[in-house]
């Protein structure tokens, strides 16, 4: 039985969705095509030893930049039970542009990690304080544009309305109160007579 009305579409697939299985593919037979071009040029040991100076590298990285995060949280945690033991707000820390990029930095000890002279290449150029910053930014604007081209009702749009900003660009988390909200107890519903057959 038809009803006449139109099939349902299927949900329009995105560029990354469709691309992204592609650039892997490439990228993985650029990683293979040059470590054999410099394998032929300067030797399978030659290869070897870059290989594992790249994986040496990125894991003192990691670890260096893992330290750093850890030692941030440890700061915010402490900082927040002094305030909650003296009775004040508590206020969110001050963020340097170092504190930011942490995460860049993680990001190109794992790739100096992964075998292969573009992921090396990659790492080394996100070792760079300049190229760290320059990307954090553009992440930044990126999830605002995100944020606020996010529909009505989606997770994006309370997440936005989540958040308070103060005039000098904290975030400073709080509670929304509704005032229709009801106040005090709610009175249980009377008890119902058992039904008779």
């Amino acid at each position: 039985m038809t009803t006449g009305a139109p099939p349902p579409l299927a949900p329009k697939r995105s560029r990354a969705r469709t691309f992204l299985p592609l650039a892997v593919a490439a990228w993985l037979v650029l990683e293979i095509w040059l470590l054999t071009v410099v394998a032929d040029a300067a030797g399978v040991l030659t290869v070897l030893a870059l290989l594992v100076g790249g994986a040496v590298l990125g894991a003192t990285v990691v670890k260096r930049a893992g330290r750093r995060a850890f030692g941030n949280l440890t700061t915010t945690f402490q900082q927040a039970q002094a305030a909650a033991q003296t009775g004040e707000a508590p206020t969110a820390p001050e963020r340097t542009g170092a504190e930011d990029r942490n995460g860049f930095l993680m990001l190109g000890g794992l790739l100096l990690m992964v075998p292969g002279f573009v992921s090396d290449a990659a790492g080394l150029l996100l070792l760079i304080p300049q190229v760290r910053s320059l990307l954090g930014r553009y992440a930044e604007k990126a999830v605002e544009r995100r944020m606020a081209a996010a529909p009505p009702g989606s997770l994006q749009d309370a997440f936005q309305q989540a958040r308070i900003h103060r005039p000098d660009g904290k975030v400073v988390q709080g509670e929304v109160v509704r005032e229709d909200a009801h106040q005090g107890p709610r009175r249980s519903e009377e008890p119902r007579p058992p039904l008779t057959p």
